[in-house]
């Protein structure tokens, strides 16, 4: 009797996702991952290949041995156990989100038969826009409706990869599309990445994102007042920084008086430490009371940044913003859960509609008179000045100003939830509870 090591190896591959790991070393934990993301997030498709790799090895007479059906039991079971704790993320979402109510429909038809991230016909792709001078690691992609949207509000992505890999266009598209959808524009960055590139060029390229749709954004339809920036693993990084920095002229070579503050932020599965071994460059460190609102979602099972650590950082910024943080752990999950659309990603999307449209409001009337009124209070205040002393000021005025805007958008909403309608841009309302969570220092993944 030969001994089917290939279907074992298969069912290992189902075990994994069910295991809590203790702190890995980054080539381990990523290892991990890679190995169990798959079946971590696509736990249909991965029962529909157990059930037609076991009737296969038992027509071969593989399933003769009590060690094989031992394993193919626990493996079931584990697959099974996996497909369960995808389900338990939207309550768990929900209690995170406190007042702000989560719309508990799923996409099940899309979940079930095409969990691949597929563009919708009804959106458009606009590829590789140049937003800045160096080559194709400045360009984005802008995803919106075809019937062109007007006055929407922004959502920006950055990948992941380590800094060192990873491109637009390739994670968290799920997310992307529906928002587009809903009538948003979405953009999709590359960056420069290591090792010829520093954290400050990094640092640099998302703020010219930022001020690119400020230039830009009203050619494709969008409302450049109302940006809500997201980031997967070093992107997320990434995203807090910038929105640490709005303004600072140090990260702004070339545009110094461009506006790059943002009005909420969303980490997916983030690293939250210093940019390897600099302690200058520690989110926890730069947070301040004038953060915009968060939104911080990890899985609990993550082997690459272990959720401690995300824990950790949005514990520091609850203590010190003076704007709503939310921490959702999501039970069973893995790093990388945005690439699918999975119960467990289709669920953080509803969890990210409803906290941008509550950190956003509804677009209110004279919006555009407050851009340009806050431009001219730009120029006029840093027209003469020289250096970071000169532009800081003005750039912590915007934000403070940026704040008060959103925080009368907010009342809005809940009034209009209150009086039983939403008047969203996209979906949901309330203001989000700021909550604490329940439950690698060698740099970004």
């Amino acid at each position: 009797m030969s001994i089917p090591y290939g279907y074992l190896a298969f069912l290992l591959v189902l075990v994994l996702p069910t295991l809590r790991f203790r702190r890995l070393p980054t080539a381990p934990g990523t290892a991990v991952f890679l190995l169990s993301g798959g079946a971590n997030e696509l736990p249909f498709p991965a029962l529909a290949a157990f059930a037609a790799a076991t009737g296969l090895a038992y027509a071969e007479g593989d399933l003769a041995s009590p060690v094989a059906i031992a394993a193919a039991v626990l493996a079931g079971g584990c697959a099974v156990l996996t497909a369960r704790r995808g389900m338990r993320t939207l309550p768990a979402l929900q209690r995170a989100m406190g007042s702000t109510p989560v719309s508990t429909r799923l996409p099940w038809a899309r979940i079930l038969l095409l969990p691949f991230a597929i563009r919708p016909r009804s959106i458009e792709r606009a590829a590789n826009l140049q937003y800045g001078p160096h080559g194709r690691r400045n360009r984005l992609d802008l995803y919106r409706r075809r019937s062109a949207p007007d006055g929407a509000p922004v959502l920006v992505h950055f990948h992941g990869g380590h800094y060192q890999g990873g491109h637009k266009n390739s994670q968290s598209l799920p997310m992307l599309h529906r928002f587009a959808a809903r009538g948003w524009v979405c953009v999709s960055a590359n960056y420069r990445l290591r090792p010829e590139a520093s954290f400050e060029d990094h640092l640099t390229d998302a703020k010219r994102v930022i001020a690119w749709i400020r230039a830009h954004g009203r050619d494709f339809g969008a409302d450049p007042d109302r940006i809500v920036l997201s980031g997967s693993s070093a992107g997320a990084h990434m995203s807090i920084l910038a929105a640490f920095t709005a303004g600072d002229p140090a990260y702004q070579p070339g545009f110094e008086d461009a506006d790059t503050a943002v009005s909420a932020v969303v980490g997916l599965g983030g690293y939250y430490g210093p940019y390897f071994a600099r302690p200058d460059t520690d989110p926890a460190a730069l947070a301040g009371p004038d953060a915009p609102p968060f939104l911080i979602v990890h899985g609990d099972r993550d082997t690459v940044v272990p959720a401690d650590d995300a824990r950790r950082f949005a514990e520091r910024l609850q203590r010190v913003s003076a704007q709503p943080v939310v921490y959702a752990e999501l039970p069973g999950g893995q790093h990388g859960f945005d690439l699918f659309h999975s119960p467990r990603f289709e669920a953080v999307v509803n969890a990210v509609e409803a906290f941008a449209a509550a950190s956003l409001g509804p677009r209110r009337p004279g919006s555009e008179g407050r851009v340009d009124g806050r431009r001219r209070e730009r120029r006029e205040g840093e027209g003469g000045g020289q250096g970071r002393e000169a532009h800081a000021p003005g750039a912590a005025g915007r934000q403070r100003q940026r704040r008060g805007d959103q925080q009368h958008d907010r009342d809005d909403v809940e009034q209009g939830l209150e009086n039983g309608h939403d008047g969203l841009p996209a979906a949901g309302g309330g203001r989000p509870a700021a909550r604490r969570g329940q439950g690698v220092d060698a740099g970004p993944s």
